[in-house]
């Protein structure tokens, strides 16, 4: 029922940009000078029936193979087409006729602009990703643009996710969440549902998601709160809390639960383009060019065995272990911890 809510919402409902009734699927305020040119060459067709929340173009991408899940217009993949460059390959998938038909038609308009037609549109669901015969392991980057809060099964996304992309590869993806369980009746409004927020996912809940597909840790790379500037939908919202959010999530087998402490850090070179000064891997982590950056064992893995790891140095391995690391998960639970020096604590309450 949901697919045919939001197909009728995006493909009929919706004209443009100025018909949505939030700001949760039209904000590029954040998006870095340097990647506003490339909007300049797609077509004004696709720009504005493109209905995204965020920003998908994370860095270092030339050469890719890319796949972006409900594409719509195609904005985020002509984007993506010249950051790939001709030996990149750009698929995207959306279940709308009238949104593929736009991607579609001005598809030779974009051919001629970057000069290699390096983009594919496929029409389909993204929970049904084994249905249109991609290959395992085939694509290094997996981006989404607002469109998972749209699926009714985002287990079966996360799981496609996890099987088609490459070892060492991502799923870089903005989406909108809330701060707490959406109640079902929000959930059934057909405007709210379209307006990508009664299907967003409570927070905690992502997280939960994220970690039975396997992706241990989440990244949470950067996010703004929503404002519902709609009356009548902020009535029916009452006090639920939207965010928008970029997350990252690697496919890297040995990542861990929780961040833990083996002493190790990172150099890095400052050699990926438009990014001499300093690194962001996520919202917590800034790494200055050139300077010793201490990490936690699954940040040193993100970035050892990514396409990332030839601009870094490596220090250390994990043969040692030093607890959790600080500032990246929990705390000691225990009242009193050991002083090396002067022997244990006492500690004279029970035993639970």
């Amino acid at each position: 029922m949901m697919h045919e809510v939001v197909q009728d919402y995006y493909g009929k409902q919706l004209q443009s940009t100025e018909d949505l009734k939030t700001s949760a699927c039209c904000d590029i305020s954040n998006m870095p000078n340097w990647l506003k040119p490339l909007l300049a060459n797609i077509h004004d067709e696709v720009l504005s029936r493109y209905y995204g929340c965020g920003l998908v173009c994370p860095a270092l991408l030339e050469g890719c193979r890319i796949l972006d899940l409900g594409c719509g217009s195609g904005r985020d993949v002509y984007a993506l087409a010249q950051l790939v460059g001709p030996t990149g390959h750009v698929v995207g998938i959306d279940m709308t006729d009238e949104q593929l038909a736009i991607a579609k038609q001005h598809q030779n308009y974009h051919v001629e602009k970057f000069g290699y037609d390096n983009v594919t549109f496929l029409k389909g669901y993204i929970e049904k990703l084994d249905e249109l015969n991609l290959d395992p392991s085939s694509f290094d980057i997996i981006v989404s643009n607002c469109v998972i809060n749209l699926s009714p099964d985002k287990a079966a996304v996360m799981a496609s996710v996890q099987r088609l992309l490459k070892s060492g590869g991502e799923f870089y993806f903005s989406d909108i969440y809330a701060d707490r369980r959406i109640p079902q009746h929000l959930v059934n409004d057909p405007v709210l549902y379209g307006e990508c927020l009664s299907g967003a996912l409570y927070w905690k809940d992502f997280e939960r998601l994220a970690r039975h597909a396997d992706f241990l840790d989440p990244r949470l790379v950067e996010d703004r709160p929503l404002d519902i500037t709609d009356p009548l939908l902020a009535a029916k919202i009452g006090n639920i809390q939207f965010f928008s959010a970029t997350y990252r999530l690697f496919k890297i087998a040995a990542l861990e639960d929780a961040c833990e402490d083996h002493g190790q850090a990172v150099i890095y070179h400052g050699t990926i383009d438009q990014l001499p000064h300093h690194f962001n891997l996520d919202k917590h982590h800034t790494i200055e060019t050139g300077r010793v950056f201490p990490v936690c064992g699954n940040t040193f893995r993100m970035l050892k065995e990514s396409r990332f790891a030839k601009h870094f140095d490596f220090i250390g391995d994990d043969s040692r272990h030093y607890g959790i690391f600080a500032g990246c998960g929990d705390s000691l639970p225990f009242d009193h911890q050991v002083d090396i020096a002067s022997g244990p604590l006492v500690n004279s309450g029970s035993c639970c």
